[in-house]
């Protein structure tokens, strides 16, 4: 059996596809160490300060001589990466998306969007009302639980859930405004069929405060408790929801074009074969749904550091590259203001699966764009409206990134991992394994096993699978974060506390 694996012809390692004992040959090398699953085995000898190249492009230097056949890991890789770079701006992309004849079953929302789901969202705008709001959510479930669905129509509604943050006092500034974006996506979030905006009224983030970041909404399925005003706040809150919820008795699913659907990328618990197989699947997938009209986000830009270069060549034009620029310098010159270097970013679960550098990471992590033209690039809690690639700011946090791709409007959520995760998104979380081995031992978190790419790199056939799977979810069809009932939410924080 095969158990090296090279990437790219350009590379100078190859990846060890199961553990490596020293003294085995193969590919002509022998290997003079042994090599752990999932790390690098050099491929020819590399001289001290040379590149080492995975992906195509490199991921560090060596810091000592290494002979082919030697382990290539931290003890003699370091990154490249240091400060802020200038780029050059080097062509425009066209994007034009074809027609297709995909459909998806969803709700039209009065607002021309479609959500997937029929749900009514608890929204506190203060961690103080936390307990309250998860005391309505549980009570209001056991009442509507028979309810659901209707025979001639199936089901129409998905259940009563609250998504609860410490956040919403003693913020200031932009620290404060966005927590509040975020929470504002959420509230009108069209997986979202309803929202109760729970307050305890003297907090920063009020309802005075917070409305004007709702815009437009509909006053119909939207409504608002300032629990420090109620006698009995779980009464006048069971109240509102049940207002709610004979809006949402109206609502049935439509065939619409899948060009209507927006899909997150996010990777977590990355190991050295999630940018071989599970991300660079999902860059199939991401090729196919841009092809056809319908956006996809990107984000996680510290995990991008290394392989900018890469993104900003399929910039669509001048200003998309301008944006991706300031977004990358800008995001390191968040870490550079805490003191921080901008490549310690590698984890102890990413390191003992394979991954030495930022760079490296970054590389496969960008895997999940595909070849897709980038569109447009949002700041942090802003809502997608381009079709096409679009890249997200924020930072590589699991359950700060997943919440900030559904604050951007992503319907589904594709969630890369190598070791394993059972988080969970407010929005369907598809989990993709990166390895067998993975999906074998927690079936109770993995939706889709990409591992059967090391056996059989059959990439159109597992997209064409895997587009399936998004169209079926889309269609209703529970993630196993959703069967699990493992939903979260964090808010990304920068400033002071009073």
């Amino acid at each position: 059996m095969v158990k090296l694996f090279i990437i790219n012809e350009n590379d100078n390692v190859a990846v060890a596809l199961e553990e490596i004992e020293k003294g085995h040959s193969e590919k002509g090398i022998t290997a003079l160490d042994n090599i752990p699953f999932g790390h690098k085995i050099a491929l020819c000898d590399i001289n001290k300060g040379e590149n080492v190249i995975k992906y195509g492009n490199p991921i560090g230097h060596a810091k000592n001589d290494i002979k082919k056949g030697s382990h290539i890991h931290s003890h003699n890789l370091a990154t490249n990466l240091s400060s802020t770079l200038n780029y050059e701006f080097e062509n425009y992309n066209e994007y034009r998306p074809e027609r297709s004849d995909l459909k998806i079953n969803a709700y039209k929302r009065e607002n021309g969007k479609i959500g997937i789901r029929n749900e009514i969202w608890i929204i506190p705008t203060v961690g103080c009302v936390n307990k309250t709001c998860e005391k309505l959510a549980n009570r209001a479930n056991q009442i509507l639980k028979s309810e659901r669905s209707d025979p001639k129509l199936g089901t129409f509604f998905d259940g009563v859930f609250a998504y609860t943050h410490p956040f919403g006092c003693s913020q200031l500034d932009e620290d404060l405004e966005n927590t509040q974006k975020v929470l504002a996506a959420l509230v009108n979030h069209p997986n979202c069929g309803g929202a109760l905006v729970v307050s305890l009224g003297c907090e920063n983030n009020n309802l005075k405060e917070f409305k004007p970041f709702l815009g437009d909404y509909d006053s119909s399925r939207i409504n608002f408790l300032v629990t420090q005003n109620a006698g009995d706040e779980l009464e006048e809150g069971l109240k509102l929801i049940e207002e709610i919820y004979n809006e949402l008795k109206k609502d049935i699913r439509e065939e619409v074009g899948i060009e209507n659907l927006v899909v997150g990328y996010k990777c977590g618990g990355s190991d050295a074969f999630s940018g071989i197989t599970a991300n660079a699947l999902c860059g199939r997938v991401n090729e196919k749904l841009t092809n056809v009209g319908a956006a996809t986000i990107l984000t996680e830009v510290p995990e991008m550091f290394g392989a900018e270069h890469i993104l900003m060549k399929r910039s669509k034009n001048r200003e998309v590259f301008d944006k991706i620029v300031n977004m990358i310098n800008g995001f390191k010159e968040y870490y550079f203001s805490h003191g921080k270097e901008c490549y310690e970013n590698p984890s102890p679960g990413n390191k003992e699966g394979g991954i030495t550098t930022l760079e490296e990471k970054s590389l496969g992590c960008i895997q999940k764009g595909g070849n897709s033209i980038i569109t447009d690039v949002l700041s942090y809690g802003e809502q997608c409206k381009t079709k096409g690639l679009n890249l997200l700011t924020g930072v590589g946090n699991d359950i700060v990134s997943t919440t900030n791709l559904t604050a951007a409007g992503a319907h589904i959520i594709l969630f890369t991992t190598g070791r394993g995760t059972s988080l969970g998104a407010p929005v369907p979380t598809i989990k993709i394994s990166s390895n067998s081995a993975l999906a074998k031992r927690k079936p109770n978190w993995i939706d889709f096993n990409a591992g059967e790419l090391i056996e059989n790199p059959d990439f159109e056939k597992m997209s064409d699978e895997l587009l399936k799977l998004i169209i079926l979810t889309a269609n209703g069809k529970p993630t196993k974060n959703e069967i699990n009932e493992i939903r979260d939410i964090s808010i990304f924080k920068d400033g002071v506390i009073l």
